[in-house]
């Protein structure tokens, strides 16, 4: 069976979903996409999935808590890339060449290869 959706992306705390309305099943689905831990909800309406979103996270918190472990926070920007020295070298070089910092030049390219 084909199925229509429609995707849009929802924010509550730092925390960013993305969302999919079944015209099907007529409810939104929504899943937290910005960690490594699953978190998922639904509702039939607007109102009812912002609720149920916020809802999850807490619950998330609380489950986290429970257990006497950190809740898993949205990505920070920072991550860290291991590679070749000789592709160290060649982008370094790169980056030198374009007079931007290591970092900048990579941000860049990471930009524009997912445009």
């Amino acid at each position: 069976m084909m199925h229509d959706f429609t995707m849009t992306t929802m924010h509550y705390k730092g925390y960013e979903a993305v969302i999919e309305f079944d015209e099907h099943a007529n409810i939104f689905n929504g899943e937290v996409v910005n960690l490594r831990d699953v978190i998922t909800f639904q509702g039939s309406s607007a109102a009812q999935l912002k609720q149920a979103f916020a809802e999850s996270i807490k619950d998330y918190q609380a489950f986290c808590a429970e257990r006497g472990e950190q809740p898993e926070k949205p990505y920070s920007g920072q991550f860290v890339v291991r590679t070749e020295p000789i592709l160290h070298k060649a982008i370094s070089s790169a980056a030198r060449r374009a007079g931007v910092s290591l970092n900048k030049w990579v941000v860049t390219t990471l930009e524009r290869s997912i445009r």
